[in-house]
Formats: C-alpha cells, structure tokens, sequence
C-alpha cells in the first residue's frame, strides 16, 4: 500500500516544540518553588471552575470513547491492520500485555488496590448503599471497576490506534497534531499544530508526575510501617531523585533492553503476590463479591458513567471520578504512542478487544482480591484496615497484608513492585517524551532523554513540596481540561480517514467492460 513521503527534516531535529515545553515546564517549576502560594490559589481556583461547570465533559467524553470504540471493532474497520496489510505483531501476545499492564497502571495496583475499595466500603459513594454494610461492599468494588476499567482502557485504546494508524498504516511523524489533518488541513504544519504537541507534552508530563508522587509516597509508606524507618517529604524526594536516576538510564537503553525487561519481571512479581493473596486470603469470599460487584457494574453501567454528582458532592467528584479521568486523559498521548509502538501490525478489532478486555479484567481480579480481602478482615475478624487507611492511605496494602502469613516477605514485594512499576512506567514516559519533542524522532538523542527524565523528577518534587497529593491531584485535573478536546478531535479525525482506506478500496469489484456500440456479437 502506498504511504507518505518521509520528511526531509533530520530525524531528531529539536525544534520550536521542544524549546517551547521545556521553557514551559521550566516555568512551572520556578512557579511552584518560589511562588507556592499563588500557584496553590491558581490550580484551585481552575480546578473548582472546570469541574464545577465542565466536570459532565469527563464523564460524557470517556463513555463515548467507549461507544467509538465498539463500533470500531465490530464494524468492517475492526479489520484493518495498524501497519501495511502484510505486517504482523513484532511481540509475542504475552509480552504485549505485559508491556501494557505494567508500563501504564502499575502503580495504580498497589497504591489504590487495598486503600479505594477499603475507602468506598466505610463511605459508599453518592450515599449508594449504608457504611459498612455487605451493599457497601459491593458498590466499593463497582466504583473501584468504574475508576480503573473500561472507561480508562478507552481512553489508552482511541489514541493508540489514531496513532498506530497514523504512523504505521499511514507513515506519518509519531506525534499528535499529525493525526488531526482530516480536521484542521495543512495548519498541522503551523503554530495550531505545534501547539497541540506542545499540550501534549505538558498533560503527558503533569500525568506521569502524578503517578511517580504516589509511587514515593507509597514506597515511604511501605518503609516506615513495615521496617519504622523515618518518613516525611525529605525520604519522598530522595527515593524520586533515586529513581529518576534510575528510569533516565533505564530509557536511554532502549524500548526492548530496558522497559521490557522491567515490564516482564513487574508482572512476574504481581502474579506471586496475586496467587498468594487469593490462595491465602478468604477466596470464597473474594469471588462471590467479584461475581456481585459485576452484576452491579454492568446493570448500572450508564447510570454509573453519568453521574455527576450535581448535589454537594463537588469535592468527592474532584478526589475521585473526575480525578481519575483527567489521570487517563492526561496519558492519553503518553500510552497512545506506546501502544502504537508495540502494536505494530494488530488489526484494530484484536487491539480494542484486548486493550480494553485483558487489562480490565487483571484490575477488576486485583482489586477484588487485595480491596476484598480486606474488606473481609474489618467485617468479620474486627480489623482496623479502613482506619489504618484513613490515617495514611499508603498504609492500606501493608495493613492488609500483615493479615495473612510471612507479612514482611509480601510487604517487601509490594515495595518491590511499585519501585519496577515506578522506573517502567517514568522509563516509557521519558521515552514518549523525548519522541514527542523530537519532532517524532523514533530513536530520541541521548541529551534529550536525560533532560525529560530530569524534568520529571523534579516537576513531581516540587509538585509535592507544594502540597502533596492534593497538588497532584488539582494539577492532573487542570492540565488534562482542554486535551478532552483534542481527544474528541482525535476520534473524528480517525473516524473520517478509515472511511477511505485503501483496504475497502481495493475490495470494490470493477465494473464490467462495456461492448463497444456496433460490435459485432457471436455468431449464432
């Protein structure tokens, strides 16, 4: 099939892009450190303002991420390939999936795995169901699926295969404004288009700051209670500075030496401690209330994906729904280039069915057993997980897990995981980072490698220095605002260009041959 014409430019030509969004995140961090109280005003000021008036953009945007995204896979598109008809995966299905679980969410899994369904259990959200109660248990479970499924798997998915179809199928750059041609023309090529990157870059690194602040706060957690070591900011900046350092070398190794090797034993890990916490944990118990919990999120699936929460619930929406959304959307560009990378060469009906169904499910199994668990513990057995929770929610797995047997040992690999997700997923960041900035250079220079892994650490430092999760939170949420509507863009744009791919073109049967007028018929 016929793709475009490579660029002329160098393939690593650091251009107005990136001076403009390391200037930028420059800014912000002069911003946060000599200035904190006036950026603490400012993103509370935004983040009240956007929520309270555009908070229903969330919630409408992500389910029809999810409804685009159906009618991609089962319609005739779902056959088209992310590459030329004749290309096939460049990784096995296994280590495809692994890539994607643990250079994404990893963090997720064990910093809110315990500490949100534990939360909802003791406060059910939207008033659902009494405190407590086995109702609470199961609406803990559906809202813990609501935050970390489907919905934000569709967010990943949409601009993963734009991208994947932008750069393989049609040999485009690996960058964002490229995408919106259909939309905006040649104007890609201008100051609209090298803006769009611009915000791309600057959601994507608010996004993956987000996650290396909980990760040090988690990893302080996990230290002070399991081995009494001294916590505080201090300990937080110092294990960010250490795996910085780290994920910056881990990226200037390569895709294949440095994040898969991270991704496959990060996973390796989580199937331990998941078998070991199942096994050992009430089963019976953990799958009854998987099996309820679904049955409740799937009957109140639309139900659940609007509700905005519109009587006094402003501040919950902000710590919770409209939180994790603006999260996923935030790296919606970040997991859409690195989908797009490793998934060369699946049609799209395989990569809807498996971004949004395996991921899903391994989350949906994870927080069942690890938040069921300890539901399980303060209901029957007179645990205090919940409180242990709500005084620190980085205490919350390690509670959980001093409930069943060998608590150090499991303790450790916990901390373990999160240090492995915590280096893969800022590994995969400074790459797409790099890449983004490079006017989509797929090998991004060293130099520059080094600056986006640096800038990230100290962007998180400063971010928690300033007000911990609170400002991470209110940070994700105000960058992640107006990408909403490059994600929309995203889907119309990618709507508009498989309508005339050369894939159905090639199939339309050419009409017969007219006879000539006059020709002389066979003999009869």
């Amino acid at each position: 099939m016929a793709r475009a014409n490579p660029t002329s430019s160098p393939p690593d030509r650091l251009g107005t892009v990136f001076y403009t969004s390391v200037a930028l995140c420059a800014l912000f961090v002069v911003w946060a450190t000599v200035f904190t109280d006036s950026l603490d005003t400012a993103t509370k000021a935004a983040l009240n303002w956007i929520t309270g008036s555009f908070g229903w953009v969330y919630l409408v945007a992500s389910l029809a991420m999810l409804g685009f995204l159906a009618v991609l896979a089962f319609s005739r598109f779902g056959r088209i390939r992310l590459g030329a008809d004749s290309d096939r995966p460049e990784f096995s299905t296994v280590s495809w999936l692994a890539m994607i679980l643990a250079a994404v969410m990893g963090i997720g899994l064990v910093s809110y795995g315990v500490s949100e369904p534990i939360t909802h259990f003791v406060a059910p959200p939207h008033g659902l169901a009494e405190p407590g109660t086995k109702h609470a248990a199961a609406v803990a479970m559906q809202y813990s699926f609501f935050d970390w499924g489907l919905h934000a798997w569709a967010i990943f998915a949409v601009f993963g295969i734009a991208l994947g179809y932008s750069t393989h199928r049609k040999g485009r750059k690996g960058l964002i404004s490229p995408m919106l041609r259909p939309l905006l023309g040649d104007r890609v090529e201008g100051p609209i288009g090298k803006a769009i990157d611009v915000l791309a870059i600057f959601a994507t690194l608010f996004g993956t700051t987000t996650s290396l602040g909980l990760g040090a706060m988690q990893i302080n957690g996990g230290l002070a209670r399991v081995f009494g070591a001294s916590g505080g900011t201090g300990t937080q900046i110092a294990i960010i500075a250490v795996v910085t350092l780290l994920f910056t070398i881990s990226a200037i190794t390569g895709l294949h030496k440095g994040i898969r090797f991270l991704s496959e034993t990060s996973m390796g890990l989580t199937v331990v401690l998941f078998g070991f916490v199942l096994v050992l944990g009430p089963t019976g118990f953990v799958f009854n209330l998987l099996v309820e919990s679904l049955g409740l999120y799937v009957g109140d699936f639309i139900p659940m994906s609007l509700r905005t929460g519109t009587f006094g619930e402003l501040e919950w929406m902000q710590s919770w729904t409209y939180f994790m959304l603006a999260w996923w959307i935030s790296w919606g560009a970040f997991v859409g280039v690195f989908l797009a990378r490793i998934s060369k060469g699946r049609t799209i009906r395989e990569f809807v069915l498996a971004v949004l169904g395996v991921p899903s499910a391994v989350f949906f199994l994870w927080f069942t057993a690890f938040g069921g668990s300890a539901i399980f513990h303060d209901s029957f057995n007179g645990g205090h997980i919940a409180q242990d929770a709500a005084a620190d929610t980085n205490n919350a797995i390690f509670a959980m897990l001093e409930t069943l047997p060998w608590p150090t040992v499991t303790s450790v690999i916990a901390m373990a995981l999160v240090l492995l997700f915590f280096v893969s997923g800022a590994d995969a960041n400074t790459f797409v980072l790099s890449m983004l900035s490079s006017d989509g250079a797929p090998r991004p220079r060293t130099s520059v490698l080094a600056l986006w892994g640096a800038l990230t650490g100290v962007t998180a430092i400063v971010l928690l220095v300033s007000g911990g999760l609170d400002a991470l939170q209110n940070t994700v949420i105000v960058t992640a605002a107006p990408f909403v509507l490059v994600m929309l863009a995203l889907a119309v744009s990618l709507w508009r260009e498989l309508q005339h791919d050369p894939l159905f073109a090639a199939e339309v049967e050419p009409d017969p041959e007219p006879v000539a007028i006059g020709a002389k018929g066979p003999e009869m």
